[in-house]
């Protein structure tokens, strides 16, 4: 069904919302069903009319046609080509007609499922609120004891998948470090044989290498048995970032159409930065980004009508003063939200890095960055958001900042459900005998509703009084945190199967083998977890 005009747009609710939605056609919040006598409201959050909306996206379609974009990748401008695109001899840029745009938007599916390693569904991406998952790729963690950064190890990327594994709002997983200690060139692949061994969840990952593909496909084949059985129930998606501006690298490519031709979710990752790479406009910047994903929507869809593929990105602001591109930047998450209603528009699953923080330590800045990204992407409607754990400009990761942003990710979630009316007296009939000091407390409808009504984070969040709170050590909330951190790590892991472990193993003793690598640490800490 065509998706670019207005008339041809695909009717749903709201589209920054999940179905079942609904808002007015303006920007801020907005929300329905909210008389007296209704069900729920559901809080949305819109920074885009739908008339700006419009705009954008058609000045996206001009942008295509009349600027173009580079792709370094023969068969990748081959199937441009012979869809219709045209080719500049001097610039080499490939113009794109709004008509093949519109093709692929009509082939490329509204929901995406997710399914967890024993094959069971996790989230209908498109139709179900947010999902969270850690951000990725960090370099660096931040090491509780010294309080610096220090290079990402094994037990680091070990460390991530397990915790993920225990924290409950945290729907999927991610590669969310990157190992210092294998051979550089098998890193991609390695990291997510780690996680698909240590955890369960779904995993957000991505190439580094041309020759990442195949292997990593192998490994999630061990969990999944057959080609069929992975595109039928799809356990990971991958990442592929465009170069702004609106550059296609080989790599990248190869990555689309990869994915495509396997059913495995790709997931574009436009990251146009305001006023280095990008105009300095936010609206410019917006248009650039819809442009290099509606780019990437393409040739994707030509490699494989009707694969899963979702519209993602990384936005950022830049700050002229310091020449930094701060994640935690206001304008930056204003970014991430509207390109989210752009893709809602296009009736597609969303992705967006949000609940991060430009931080260095675990303080106000760090807890404030995250908390205000975590609740305007699930506000927003945004499908899968990334960045729990994630500090520094996305280079450097934190278990005790996980668990912390595990809870704003709770928190997140329960004011996207919004407040629901139950099937229960409003108010004046529930009062009864006021004399009695413990009329609600013992209420039929408190012991019926409160725990879903009421969001109760683990102690990790302070909901002490003072004094308790000074008899258990006066500690804050990085302490606290990482104290649950080690609580979670000291409990039994959940590892794959025996034989599928051994079967990732043989994938990646191939893969370092090449590499000239020696004993990968994976498999000594897989002997002493297997006695």
């Amino acid at each position: 069904m065509p998706r670019l005009s207005a008339q041809g747009a695909r009717a749903t609710p709201c589209w920054g919302c999940p179905e079942g939605w609904f808002t007015g056609g303006g920007s801020g919040f907005t929300a329905g069903g909210n008389r007296l006598g209704g069900k729920t409201v559901r809080p949305v959050f819109r920074f885009l009319s739908d008339g700006l909306v419009h705009e954008i996206r058609d000045e996206a379609l001009r942008v295509l046609e009349k600027v173009g974009v580079l792709v370094d990748h023969e068969e990748a401008r081959a199937l441009l080509l012979d869809a219709g695109c045209r080719q500049n001899t001097q610039t080499g840029r490939i113009t794109i007609p709004a008509s093949l745009v519109e093709r692929a938007l009509s082939s490329a599916p509204s929901t995406i499922e997710l399914f967890d390693r024993q094959g069971k569904l996790v989230v209908r991406l498109g139709r179900d609120p947010s999902v969270f998952n850690p951000g990725s790729a960090a370099l660096t963690v931040l090491d509780w004891n010294t309080q610096h950064q220090r290079k990402a190890e094994t037990q680091d990327v070990i460390a991530v998948a397990r915790l993920t594994e225990s924290l409950e709002y945290l729907a999927l997983q991610s590669t969310a470090v990157i190992p210092s200690d294998v051979p550089p060139g098998i890193a991609d692949r390695y990291r997510l044989g780690v996680a698909l061994i240590f955890g369960s969840k779904p995993v957000v990952t991505g190439t580094f290498r041309e020759d990442g593909f195949d292997p990593m496909r192998q490994m999630l084949l061990a969990l999944r048995g057959s080609e069929e059985e992975l595109r039928r129930k799809p356990l990971a998606i991958l990442d592929c970032c465009p170069s702004p501006p609106l550059k296609w690298s080989h790599l990248t490519c190869q990555a689309l159409l990869d994915c495509a031709r396997a059913g495995i979710p790709a997931e574009l990752v436009s990251m146009p930065l305001c006023g280095a790479t990008a105009p300095v406009t936010l609206v410019g910047s917006l248009v650039q980004h819809t442009a290099e994903t509606l780019s990437g929507i393409v040739i994707h869809q030509l490699a494989s009508p009707g694969a899963p593929i979702i519209y993602g990105g990384s936005p950022a602001a830049t700050d002229l003063r310091t020449g930094t591109t701060p994640m935690g930047a206001i304008e930056t998450m204003m970014m991430d939200a509207a390109y989210n209603e752009i893709g809602r528009s296009f009736g597609l699953p969303t992705h967006a890095y949000m609940g991060l923080t430009d931080a260095k330590l675990l303080d106000a800045q760090a807890g404030a960055e995250a908390a205000l990204g975590a609740v305007l992407a699930a506000l927003s409607g945004v499908s899968v958001v990334s960045g729990p754990g994630m500090m520094d400009f996305e280079s450097c990761f934190s278990l005790e900042k996980l668990v912390i942003d595990n809870e704003f990710c709770g928190m997140a979630l329960r004011a996207a459900r919004g407040i629901e009316k139950r099937d229960e007296e409003l108010a004046a009939d529930l009062y009864g005998d006021l004399t009695r000091g413990d009329l609600f407390l013992t209420s039929d409808v408190t012991l019926r509703w409160f725990r879903e009504e009421l969001f109760f984070p683990s102690p990790v969040i302070d909901r002490d009084g003072y004094e308790r709170w000074a008899q258990k050590g006066r500690s804050s909330a990085a302490e606290r945190a990482h104290a649950r951190v080690q609580q979670l790590l000291n409990a039994p892991p959940n590892p794959a199967q025996p034989a599928q472990v051994e079967q990732i193993l043989s994938v990646l003793r191939e893969e370092n083998r090449r590499a000239g690598g020696g004993v990968l640490p994976l498999e000594r800490v897989v002997r002493e977890m297997q006695g």
